[in-house]
């Protein structure tokens, strides 16, 4: 069975930081194959990708204008994690974030509720 299974996310103020993990199992091919990435949705809006990093296949990285300079997105592929650190944290950055994988089959994690507030 395959899980992706996020952790980290929190409340935080404004200005603050936040560091999202993602372990993977279960995969059918090596993790380090598959795109990963990190998307986010925020009540009564869409999902939409945060950041993208490519495979062994390539693809590179990839972040959303709204994030650019302030979150770096990296993964460990002998441990089969992919990390999403955040800084320089806004309001509008609120949101439940969601790992995702790809390569031939698609898969998503659960969920973490990131909460940026005073």
């Amino acid at each position: 069975q395959v899980q992706l299974v996020e952790s980290g996310g929190g409340l935080v103020q404004p200005g603050g930081s936040l560091k999202l993990s993602c372990k993977a199992s279960g995969l059918r091919f090596r993790f380090s194959i598959y795109t990963m990435a990190w998307y986010r949705q925020a009540p009564g809006k869409p999902r939409d990708v945060v950041a993208r990093m490519g495979g062994d296949g390539g693809g590179g990285t990839y972040y959303s204008d709204p994030v650019k300079g302030r979150f770096t997105i990296s993964r460990d592929d002998y441990k089969n994690t992919l990390t999403l650190e955040m800084n320089s944290l806004k309001p509008e950055d609120t949101a439940i974030y969601y790992c995702h994988g790809h390569w031939i089959d698609t898969y998503w994690g659960q969920g973490t509720q990131v909460t940026v507030s005073s």
